[in-house]
């Protein structure tokens, strides 16, 4: 299998804490592309040049953490990180989702940050900051537990860690004891510490 990144990417970062879990890295070659660069073999798999992109061992392209991390879950070893159905299945993919929501107005806010000055909005920037910060504050409320490793535990991790890598200036700790006891547990296993944004 091949796996399209940036390392810098914490969607492409989930993905790669995933193959680690489920015993699937020796299976999967991580080619670091540059989407903003059109990276011709990126392209040539997924039609938005976007990060993460998994090609399987049949050729079929994989698009969307989410759906990959479901596809790589179903096929490795261990326990399933989303289960299969049920109410734990929904409460597991509930903080998937929030987790996701954080680090999509993050990558946002990113974004904008990356345009020239004058071209900015502060309202737009004011909005999804504070929709971050909503996020986190419904992740602290859920309590997720390192020691129950699923995809909602893992995504709440990935987020956090990424968040104060790409927004130092942004205080998400204060307030949020839950989130900062998750990221000093998590970044402890060997697939968080593998795979640390750069």
């Amino acid at each position: 299998m091949k796996l399209y990144i940036t390392t810098p990417s914490p969607f492409a970062r989930k993905v790669r804490i995933v193959a680690r879990e489920k015993g699937l890295s020796e299976r999967i070659e991580e080619i670091v592309v540059d989407p903003y660069g059109n990276a011709p073999e990126l392209l040539a798999t997924n039609p938005v040049v976007q990060v993460p992109t998994l090609v399987a061992e049949d050729g079929l392209a994989v698009t969307d953490s989410p759906v990959i991390c479901e596809y790589l879950d179903a096929l490795g070893e261990g326990a399933r990180l989303l289960p299969v159905d049920g109410a734990e299945r929904l409460r597991v993919r509930r903080l998937e989702t929030l987790g996701n929501a954080a680090l999509e107005m993050g990558v946002k806010l990113v974004l904008e940050k990356r345009r020239p000055e004058a071209e900015r909005s502060p309202s737009w920037m004011e909005r999804w900051t504070v929709n971050m910060g909503r996020a986190l504050d419904a992740l602290e409320a859920a309590d997720p537990d390192a020691d129950r490793l699923d995809m909602g535990v893992l995504t709440a991790g990935v987020a956090v860690t990424w968040i104060g890598f790409r927004h130092p200036d942004y205080d998400w700790k204060t307030g949020r004891p839950n989130l900062v006891a998750l990221q000093a547990a998590l970044e402890r296993r060997p697939s968080f510490v593998d795979t640390y944004p750069a």
